[in-house]
């Protein structure tokens, strides 16, 4: 059975996202230009400079996000919105997005689909892993989302990205979640970033 993972770029106060998120700038005050610029510089620097962090990135089989990440359409679906990766998004493979409000399914180029599922996190869950067979299912955001996974106990490993400043308020990791024991399996520091993984033992 694959893994469940979680990639996460914070601050060193473990924000993932400021305060005041907007469809203009989904980070909202998040220290840069609200687009997540300072939280995510390292990930601009590519595989040549964190080659093992971009190597596993993407490999999971079947991929997990709130509607937050897919988009910032609130309530019931009044206009089209395929999320912000444009025509081909990178997943290429099945995400399944929580939402409260009924969507058909929508096939990208590239041979990504995105499912809407209304019936909570456990359902997601169930078929993300269906549709992954032994392949790891990544949580992939935001924030919010991955803090339910971790209170439900089902993340197996974490893979956080420490970016050198703070942001002070916003969401955060780990909020409502309950106490967790991790074991550290690896770190690699970076000039711009500190990277860390964590398996979650409870």
């Amino acid at each position: 059975m694959g893994k469940v993972t979680c990639d996460l770029s914070i601050s060193l106060d473990g924000y993932a996202a400021g305060l005041n998120q907007t469809e203009q700038r989904p980070f909202g005050d998040d220290g840069g230009d609200g687009w997540g610029d300072k939280l995510h510089a390292w990930f601009a620097e590519g595989p040549e400079v964190h080659p093992a962090e971009f190597a596993r990135m993407m490999t999971a089989k079947a991929f997990i996000m709130g509607r937050n990440m897919f988009g910032p359409v609130r309530g019931e679906w009044d206009r089209q919105w395929n999320g912000w990766w444009g025509d081909n998004p990178p997943y290429h493979g099945p995400v399944f997005v929580l939402t409260h409000h009924p969507r058909d399914p929508q096939p990208m180029d590239g041979g990504t689909t995105f499912h809407f599922v209304t019936d909570g996190i456990e359902a997601a869950f169930a078929r993300a892993r269906e549709a992954a067979g032994d392949g790891d299912i990544s949580i992939h955001g935001g924030v919010t989302t991955v803090n339910q996974y971790l209170a439900a106990g089902l993340i197996d490993e974490l893979r956080l990205h420490f970016v050198p400043f703070t942001i002070g308020a916003g969401t955060r990791l780990f909020d409502g979640v309950p106490p967790l024991n991790l074991e550290q399996v690896e770190s690699r520091a970076a000039s711009s970033v500190t990277h860390v993984t964590y398996r979650v033992l409870s």
